[in-house]
């Protein structure tokens, strides 16, 4: 799966030229949280979100410096940010370093990008083009797209066991056969010694994930490591 069968298309944009307060309206008519800005050619020229509102003459939140601190400020960045505050048209607040992405791009390659530039959406780029947007929904949208969507009424009890242990056995915290597994009518039973509180959570996914598992209970004791002492999940 890649960028291209999961992006939105055609895309919600504004121009350079709109006014601030028609981006505004329409981020909040359509429950968007930002928007690109594409030229009259179809070029990116920029990114507008709701975080440029924040710092706005309107509201008396734009950005003040005191004391000392304002003459650390060059007449630049004053410039600058005063045009942010007042500006009247999406160009004026709009961020130009927008991160982007192609359509041929993994999901994988986006969710880093996401990640390491704390971004929330990447305009998919095409020939120098505009083609599409992918933001943080559309990645859950997908994540539902694949996930179980519920039990299979007669699944057969050691497929379902089986599916379990064949993904302990590729997990590198599970691959030492500590944890046991036992299912009846689609109930899986969990049970064994663990030495880290973190794995009954990820054993726990892992039978979630498993079609035609109706319920989880959870009977794996954990021995803490220096007293020694066992703890078991509550019944």
């Amino acid at each position: 799966m890649n960028v291209a069968d999961i992006m939105t298309s055609p895309v919600l944009a504004l121009r350079p030229g709109a006014s601030v307060t028609d981006a505004a309206r329409l981020m909040l008519t359509h429950q968007v949280s930002g928007l690109p800005v594409i030229a009259e050619d179809g070029t990116l020229a920029g990114i507008v979100s709701e975080g440029d509102f924040l710092r706005r003459s309107e509201l008396g939140t734009e950005r003040k410096h005191s004391g000392w601190l304002e003459f650390l400020v060059s007449p630049g960045q004053a410039a600058e940010e005063y045009t942010h505050a007042h500006g009247r048209k999406v160009e004026q607040i709009m961020r130009r370093d927008v991160v982007t992405t192609t359509p041929q791009a993994s999901l994988e390659e986006v969710v880093e990008l996401m990640s390491s530039r704390g971004v929330k959406r990447l305009p998919v780029i095409d020939g120098g083009k505009v083609v599409g947007i992918v933001a943080r929904s559309d990645l859950m949208r997908a994540m539902l797209r694949v996930l179980p969507r519920g039990s299979a009424a007669h699944s057969h009890d050691e497929r379902i066991r089986g599916e379990i242990l064949a993904e302990f056995a590729n997990q590198s915290w599970a691959s030492n056969g500590a944890i046991r597994v036992k299912v009846d009518k689609g109930v899986v039973e969990l049970s064994g010694t663990i030495f880290d509180e973190r794995i009954r959570d990820a054993a726990r996914v892992v039978a979630e994930n498993i079609a035609g598992v109706t319920d989880v209970v959870d009977r794996i004791t954990w021995v803490e490591p220096i007293s020694g002492m066992l703890m078991t999940a509550p019944i």
